[in-house]
């Protein structure tokens, strides 16, 4: 299986179309055509249903897109990377982050490391814990920064300082923002909107095994999603503080719970993991930083 011939597959994915592919690409139909049936032969299956104008993926084309897109991703990093072995001016640092006030922190070392590397350039991926270290162990990224306590058995890690503190977003006119704090009596029976990974790494450090009490109206990814859910009367929020506009003017508040609650920020990299030049570089900026 070429890496070319996996570039071709992933334009007619993004086209659905095999004449706009082959424009894209720069080839011709026939070929283009000639060799994704080549690539079907050899994996034993089809990967497109095919119409008179649409190329679409089937099951086993979408499990293949994803593969190849993690390939694709490898083969132009490693690339990259070898480009860059004699002259270390600038190069590409791909980072996983969680959603957090606290990367204000990698914010600050990103710019210091800028001005003396003012042509590296940063590839940031957010998401949960789960997502980002998966991209991590797979080595797409460099580093991670993850708001859960790390795998001590398979990452190095610094501290990010500070930590952030939870609480619950709603609108300014409801009766719970007259409270100067939220207990867990005050949830129960309102739709609540979080973080799949709140609901199983933070929560039960705040109120246990009344965790399943609460009624988890739905999950977000990102916080600022939910704050639109709140604005539009579906339900209240858990998150962190200072991610949701909270002035006058947005018609939300932020209050703390009680019992305080608070999530560290750790920065992480695989053990024994190889960097590039430039990646290593930004490491060790940030183990002066925090270490």
């Amino acid at each position: 299986m070429e890496i070319r011939i996996l570039r071709y597959f992933l334009a007619i994915a993004r086209e659905e179309n095999m004449t706009r592919a082959a424009q894209r690409l720069h080839i011709s139909q026939p070929s283009l055509s000639k060799e994704i049936k080549k690539l079907e032969k050899e994996l034993g299956h089809e990967l497109f249903i095919r119409t008179n104008k649409n190329m679409i993926l089937n099951d086993e084309g979408m499990l293949l897109r994803k593969r190849a897109e993690d390939i694709i991703a490898m083969v132009d990093k490693t690339a990259m990377e070898f480009s860059r072995l004699n002259n270390i001016v600038g190069g590409e640092i791909a980072i996983g982050c969680a959603e957090s006030y606290l990367i204000k922190y990698l914010a600050r070392s990103i710019k210091a490391f800028k001005e003396e590397y003012p042509y590296s350039v940063f590839r940031i991926f957010s998401g949960d814990t789960e997502p980002v270290t998966e991209r991590l162990d797979r080595g797409i990224l460099d580093l991670a920064v993850i708001v859960e306590p790390p795998n001590l058995s398979k990452y190095n890690y610094l501290s990010v300082p500070e930590s952030d503190k939870w609480g619950l977003v709603m609108l300014r006119d409801c009766q719970l923002a007259k409270k100067e704090y939220i207990t867990i009596d005050d949830l129960y029976g309102l739709p609540l909107f979080c973080s799949e990974q709140s609901i199983r790494a933070d929560f039960p450090r705040w109120c246990g095994d009344n965790t399943d009490k609460l009624n988890i109206a739905g999950t977000v990814n990102l916080s600022y999603n939910g704050s639109i859910f709140v604005k539009e009367g579906l339900g209240y929020l858990l998150t962190f503080e200072h991610l949701i506009d909270t002035s006058d003017i947005s018609g939300l508040c932020f209050r703390p719970i009680k019992p305080t609650l608070e999530t560290n920020m750790y920065i992480i990299w695989k053990k024994y993991q190889v960097f590039s030049p430039i990646a290593e570089l930004f490491l060790k900026r940030l183990q002066r930083d925090y270490g």
